[in-house]
């Protein structure tokens, strides 16, 4: 006796020309026999439904014998070779959403945001529309196109949802080029500059120092960043202490940090001040370990500091190379009201 249920064939991925289609074949037995295809490729793809395998055949995407059928009644035969093609889904291109925008600066080749915490800079999973890319559509329309791929049009580097502060955008192919080099280059050799303000645990002992550590996606978790120490991508974070809070016989239990970016990589200053002991205040990624740090903070303080919503990091100073004149633009940004706020808490300590 057999089981009468059929193997399932495994889709692997096709890749010679850069696509992830997943593929599979199988071989029609007896069983098979004078049934139609789309009932034939239900039963072996069961993970599939009826309805999205018959919109497949009509999309041209099985083949029997290695010649295309698209009609679902075609009658299979015993022996039949059958291949089936399940394209990578497609992500919807982003459309323009009327979003208030903080413009800072903009000429015909660049805009400079000044984003707020809590927006996304381009689409994703979860963040398909409500993001920056989808404000920028609406408000640069065609000039946006195509501009750096579909999903990030114009985007050169970015800041975390929660993160907030100064952000430039391309508006033209030149534009998108120089300043992306820039980037790449991390202003070793031209004026690009990124200062951010944070607010972190606890305070060291010398004023200024240096985080240099290799950072890598963690395996466990691919929504975390790992320092590493023989792989991953360069990063350097340089930090100077500018003020201390506490009680002045006591150690500080606070600071306000300057960050410096000597690189720019995915959550570095989040993951750099966590690994030499001073997370930022309101990370609840790389900095839940830390609240009980808030303990020995009087009422109401200690709330407001463990109920802040987000990291405490602000994008306060963005320099760099017009891309088309050649001048050095700088620019500044006032550190928003939610983290003036904490802030100010803080001080009265």
């Amino acid at each position: 006796m057999t089981d009468s249920t059929p193997e399932q064939p495994a889709l692997g991925n096709d890749a010679e020309d850069g696509h992830e289609d997943a593929v599979a074949g199988f071989v029609a037995g007896p069983d098979d026999a004078g049934k139609r295809l789309d009932a034939v490729l239900a039963a072996h793809f069961a993970d599939l439904s009826r309805n999205r395998l018959q919109n497949l055949i009509k999309a041209g995407e099985v083949s029997v014998n290695d010649k295309t059928v698209k009609e679902a009644k075609y009658k299979v035969q015993d022996g039949d070779s059958l291949t089936l093609t399940l394209p990578e889904p497609e992500e919807p291109e982003p459309q323009g959403e009327n979003i208030p925008l903080d413009i800072v600066y903009e000429d015909d080749a660049l805009i400079v945001i000044d984003k707020p915490a809590g927006l996304v800079v381009h689409p994703g999973a979860g963040n398909w529309t409500g993001t920056l890319v989808n404000a920028l559509i609406h408000h640069c329309g065609d000039s946006l196109s195509g501009i750096g791929g579909v999903r990030r049009p114009g985007i050169v580097h970015r800041l975390d949802k929660d993160t907030s502060g100064l952000l430039v955008v391309a508006k033209t192919d030149q534009a998108h080029k120089g300043l992306s080099e820039q980037f790449a280059d991390h202003g070793r050799t031209g004026p690009l500059e990124r200062s951010y303000q944070a607010l972190v645990w606890g305070a060291p002992a010398a004023l200024r120092g240096t985080v240099d550590a290799n950072l890598a996606r963690s395996e466990h978790n691919r929504q975390k960043i790992n320092v590493v120490r023989t792989s991953g991508r360069h990063a350097v974070t340089h930090w100077q202490v500018q003020e201390r809070f506490g009680p002045a016989d006591q150690p500080s239990l606070a600071a306000l940090v300057e960050c410096m970016l000597e690189t720019g990589r995915t959550h570095q200053i989040r993951v750099h001040m966590a690994h030499v002991g001073l997370p930022l205040i309101g990370d609840h990624v790389y900095g839940a370990g830390f609240k009980t740090k808030a303990n020995p903070l009087p009422e109401p303080l200690r709330s407001e500091v463990l109920n802040f919503p987000r990291q405490a990091l602000h994008a306060g100073l963005l320099a760099f190379e017009h891309p088309v004149t050649g001048e050095t633009m700088t620019f500044e940004s006032d550190i928003p009201a939610d983290f003036k706020a904490l802030l100010d808490a803080l001080r009265k300590f």
